[in-house]
């Protein structure tokens, strides 16, 4: 009997997770998502944090759990040595140099990043580059709605795609991210996210 195209039972590697989260860091919500507008991302394929990742494997359509993950398994711990200090007469007057604006940059090898201005002076502007939850300890309340297996296109681009996509050019982009994602943690929880994808690409 053939199987290949039987219901996925639990979460692995190459399905399509739809999942609905709660990410609280230090008792307060960051970030969501509900049934009515779930996160989808690619299994195995670093679309979102490791802890995460690794606590999802195995997972059942309906079960929740709670999960606390440590900065090593999700963004790393804060890193003193990604903060510059950079003139303020080398930013664009259109940029408002205002602190928590977030701002990309482009970096030696013509690649964009994100920072966070941390201070501005009357002729210095602090830049940090860490991600906004690097250090801290995450907790998420998660429930898997459903899974599938991934498309061809979507192993090829490396994560998952929402119906609507194809409204939009086809960009090959981690959640992580830096998905900001809708934010939909795929900016920073995982595309986009956002970071580990942007990484490999």
């Amino acid at each position: 009997m053939n199987n290949n195209h039987a219901h996925p039972s639990q979460v692995a590697k190459d399905l399509v997770v739809s999942l609905a989260y709660k990410l609280k860091v230090a008792g307060e919500i960051v970030d969501e998502a509900d049934q009515s507008d779930p996160l989808l991302y690619l299994h195995g394929h670093k679309n979102i944090v490791p802890g995460l990742e690794s606590a999802l494997a195995g997972m059942k359509v309906g079960e929740s759990k709670s999960v606390v993950i440590k900065p090593k398994d999700g963004y790393g711990d804060y890193n003193e040595d990604d903060v510059e200090i950079v003139p303020r007469s080398e930013f664009p007057e259109e940029i408002p140099l205002e602190v928590g604006v977030e701002i990309l940059i482009e970096d030696e090898e013509g690649d964009e990043v994100s920072a966070t201005i941390i201070e501005v002076t009357k002729d210095k502007v602090k830049l940090d580059f860490n991600h906004p939850l690097a250090g801290k300890e995450l907790n998420f309340d998660v429930t898997v709605l459903d899974l599938r297996a991934a498309t061809e296109e979507e192993l090829e681009h490396g994560h998952a795609h929402y119906e609507d996509d194809d409204e939009f050019e086809d960009e090959d982009e981690d959640w992580d991210d830096d998905e900001e994602d809708g934010d939909e943690w795929e900016e920073y929880f995982g595309e986009e996210d956002e970071e580990e994808e942007e990484d490999e690409d």
